[in-house]
């Protein structure tokens, strides 16, 4: 099965309302991030992992992808540990326009797709649908859990 793993900071770095939100609230970024690639893999056959920088801070609900913090490491070293503990890593797409870290997947054998590409894949996805719209328009992360039905 394929595993897409994905530099979080970075894709919310290439997604200008995250990027902004970020700036206010890194929390809400980071749930608002997590749902949008939860929304856009439900229906997929794919093994997801969300990797940031830092510290957990509240739990995020969702359940299609695994979140993985680095605490007091940096987040591209934990990508990279993940890259490596696989078996077949030809099966690994990385989602990250991180230079280093797209040369490490490149020589592990991987796929690689900049965070920008992988951007494009989201706005196509929410652009059948009218979420588009509300999504960019929502900066209140409660309002948000209620679009997408999760429970506190």
């Amino acid at each position: 099965m394929k595993k897409y793993i994905i530099d979080g900071n970075n894709l919310i770095g290439k997604i200008a309302s995250l990027q902004i939100l970020q700036g206010k609230n890194k929390q809400a970024s980071r749930e608002k991030l997590a749902y949008l690639i939860e929304r856009f893999f439900i229906d997929k056959k794919f093994n997801v992992s969300l990797h940031f920088d830092g510290y957990q801070n509240s739990p995020i609900k969702i359940s299609k992808v695994k979140i993985i913090y680095s605490n007091s490491r940096s987040a591209d070293d934990e990508i990279k540990d993940e890259i490596e503990r696989t078996k077949n890593r030809r099966n690994i797409i990385v989602v990250t326009s991180d230079n280093n870290l797209r040369e490490f997947a490149r020589v592990c054998y991987c796929e690689s797709i900049l965070s920008e590409e992988f951007r494009k894949e989201l706005r196509k996805e929410k652009t059948v649908s009218e979420e588009e719209k509300l999504i960019e328009e929502i900066n209140d992360v409660e309002e948000f859990k209620k679009l997408f039905n999760v429970k506190k």
